[in-house]
């Protein structure tokens, strides 16, 4: 008898250490609103691939690009939920959820890619981590989306004044709003699924994205006048549902952590070294590229950034601009 109970307990303890490599697979829903041929969706694919292949088919990726399952902020409600599985998003859709993360989008705030990415993964993802993570979400890991520039049909741009009077279509973003209206710009917030045919028609004079959105998507086509003003830096986020995240084991948690970084890292080293290319070919199809002076854009953008302040808090201000000061020195 004590045989027999020492053997169960034995065969307990075993199944307890083994890993689970007869469980149920886990298939994880990716979105993401780039197109097929955006570098998002290159490291969406990445991801998937390597995902699978480490886990041996335990956890396999399903990829919906293009906006396929609703809008961002409906694709990110479902992710809270767990109704969807991971989303890959700007950081600023978030703001809904938690104010502060609102102080990422102040214009003007980072001098290159690299003291960007020196922030962001550093010291403010320690800090906004676990904001979100109290609304639902895991913070795999910070991908690349990139400095916004300025295109137009009117005028070429090399000064705020400028700016003033463009109609200019802007994202749902509050902050976004008030750096173009501190700027003189007309603001509309037409779909973004609707902005080519908006800036052909004349609906808006022009638009803001970050050049790789500017030429993927095509918008270029469109307008005569592209302005580099980088006056906001933008971050995407590889997010996970808080619910999904507990599925997976330690070891796939890994995996999937260690992943997203690897395809990240990927999707920024190929959107920032393609910049000046896409920017070139943009210029070879007709549009007339200028590059302003950013310290006037700053000066005028001062009252943005007292707005964006007041509405994420003061002392998250201050505690941010900490952070990007001190990587700045570095």
């Amino acid at each position: 008898m004590k045989k027999s109970l020492l053997r169960l307990v034995a065969a307990w303890g075993f199944a307890a250490l083994a890993p689970a490599a007869h469980a149920e697979p886990v298939v994880l829903s990716l979105v993401h609103a780039a197109t097929t041929t955006h570098p998002a969706h290159l490291a969406a694919l990445q991801f998937a691939k390597r995902v699978e292949e480490r886990t041996r088919g335990q956890v396999s990726v399903e990829i919906f690009p293009a906006s396929q399952l609703g809008s961002e902020n409906e694709l990110l409600q479902k992710v809270r939920l767990g109704a969807v599985d991971m989303d890959v998003t700007s950081m600023n859709y978030l703001i809904k959820y938690e104010k502060t993360f609102s102080v990422v989008i102040l214009p003007y705030l980072f001098d290159s890619y690299s003291h960007a990415h020196r922030v962001l993964d550093g010291p403010a993802m320690k800090w906004l981590a676990p904001l979100a993570e109290k609304q639902g979400f895991i913070i795999l890991s910070n991908w690349e989306w990139g400095f916004r520039n300025l295109t137009n049909n009117k005028r070429p741009v090399n000064v705020p004044e400028d700016v003033r009077g463009l109609r200019v279509r802007v994202p749902p973003v509050a902050e976004l709003e008030a750096t173009m209206e501190a700027l003189g710009a007309q603001v509309s917030k037409v779909g973004f699924k609707e902005l080519p045919q908006a800036l052909s028609q004349g609906v808006v004079d022009g638009q803001e994205n970050p050049i790789n959105v500017i030429y993927y998507n095509k918008l270029y086509e469109a307008q005569k006048h592209l302005a580099l003003t980088r006056h906001v830096y933008y971050n995407t986020l590889h997010l996970m549902s808080a619910t999904s995240w507990a599925k997976l084991t330690p070891a796939q948690q890994a995996i999937v952590r260690e992943e997203s970084k690897a395809a990240g890292d990927g999707m920024r080293k190929k959107i920032i070294a393609e910049e000046e290319q896409l920017i070139a070919r943009m210029a070879a199809a007709g549009v007339k590229v200028t590059r302003p002076d950013p310290a006037p854009f700053r000066a005028a953008t001062q009252s943005a950034r007292a707005e964006i302040a007041r509405f994420a808090g003061e002392e998250n201000v201050r505690t941010f601009l900490k952070m990007v000061d001190a990587e700045r020195k570095r």
